[in-house]
């Protein structure tokens, strides 16, 4: 049986030995940027060449609206993530950048001159600490001192996930925001896969079962959680095809929010309206792969995704009308004649869906 200990010490040999930069992923995974939105991606032409070539996440876990926040981005790795958000808080934003591999680490910190006089800034913003996301309390990260969390592609790989979830939901701010893009599975992963250190650095081995992973987040305090995109992966690597084709995993970008949530979307009668304000989109604000507010459109909404949108960081760019004094029964919160063949039903969905 594979210890605790030996699946992190697994993990941090493939990260800081086996791979040498990203060419060296077995399947297609690694995001390009492509995904990015335009203000990303401009920021992407200004990070140093070596950062990039040792960047090896999933997806784009980067939400607008984080001028002057603290954000927290868990196996931050080379630093890409954190570069890209040290340019989008500015210089009186934070960035806390968290990994347990001494080589990504190093590259990371020999970078961090360079990028704060890229984006001109007179002191970096940005530090990178040393230690595990599990236990994000040593590192002295305190309760409710972070605005944002991010992650990219990491967490599938700790060996105790619930712990990592609960300390996210610790570290939070009342109204404070998960928003990370990781791989999950349309079916529990067998243990002698999961073990398997190939598939485990290559993040399919730790994917989390889908309904384990809504179990999971509803046992630390969070019972509606939204997707914002969702693709499935390719295993073009022959061998890895071999031993895991029979399961279907996706790359998925999941927000969720540090808010008193419900477990279902209930009616009370509420209309939400985009004001347009956040920079990054001013003609529409997508919360997930089906609530997408055109600027100065009304749109009725469930009572949480009301919350999501007026009880956060994102509440000065919303007028929500109504309150939840009357409940008038379960909202219909799903996406309106969606094609739902098998993929997409095995396909991760929140509350909302």
């Amino acid at each position: 049986m594979t210890s605790y200990t030996d699946k992190l010490e697994s993990v941090q040999d493939y990260y800081g030995h086996v791979l040498k930069t990203n060419r060296d992923l077995k399947i297609g995974a690694c995001c390009t940027g492509d995904s990015f939105a335009l203000p990303v991606r401009e920021i992407l032409k200004d990070i140093h060449p070596d950062v990039l070539a040792k960047f090896y996440g999933c997806g784009s876990p980067i939400p607008p609206g984080l001028t002057g926040k603290t954000v927290l981005d868990l196996g931050s790795g080379s630093g890409r993530d954190c570069f890209i958000l040290s340019k989008l808080v500015g210089p009186n934003g934070r960035v806390i950048g968290v990994d347990m591999t001494p080589e990504q680490l190093v590259t990371a910190r020999s970078h961090m001159n360079y990028h704060t006089e890229k984006f001109g800034y007179a002191k970096p913003n940005i530090e990178f600490r040393s230690g595990y996301i599990e236990d994000l309390k040593s590192l002295g990260i305190e309760n409710d001192s972070v605005d944002v969390v991010v992650s990219n592609c990491v967490i599938n790989l700790s060996p105790d996930k619930e712990c990592v979830f609960a300390e996210i939901f610790r570290v939070l701010k009342p109204g404070g925001e998960l928003y990370f893009s990781d791989v999950l599975a349309d079916r529990r992963v067998p243990k002698h896969l999961a073990e398997d250190p190939v598939l485990l650095g290559e993040c399919l081995g730790g994917a989390l079962y889908i309904e384990d992973f809504r179990r999971l987040l509803a046992r630390v305090g969070c019972f509606d959680y939204r997707v914002v995109s969702n693709s499935k992966l390719a295993l073009t690597d022959p061998a890895i095809e071999q031993k895991a084709g029979m399961i279907g995993f996706y790359s998925i970008t999941v927000r969720a929010f540090k808010l008193d949530l419900e477990d279902r979307c209930e009616d009370y009668g509420q209309v939400a309206y985009y004001l347009g304000t956040l920079p990054e989109q001013p003609h529409r604000f997508m919360l997930d792969d089906h609530h997408v507010f055109e600027t100065g459109r009304p749109q009725p909404v469930c009572g949480n995704t009301a919350a999501m949108l007026g009880r956060t960081r994102y509440a000065p760019h919303f007028n929500i009308v109504g309150d939840t004094r009357i409940h008038y029964g379960l909202f219909d919160c799903g996406p309106k004649g969606a094609d739902r063949g098998p993929e997409n039903d095995a396909s991760p969905s929140g509350t909302c869906c």
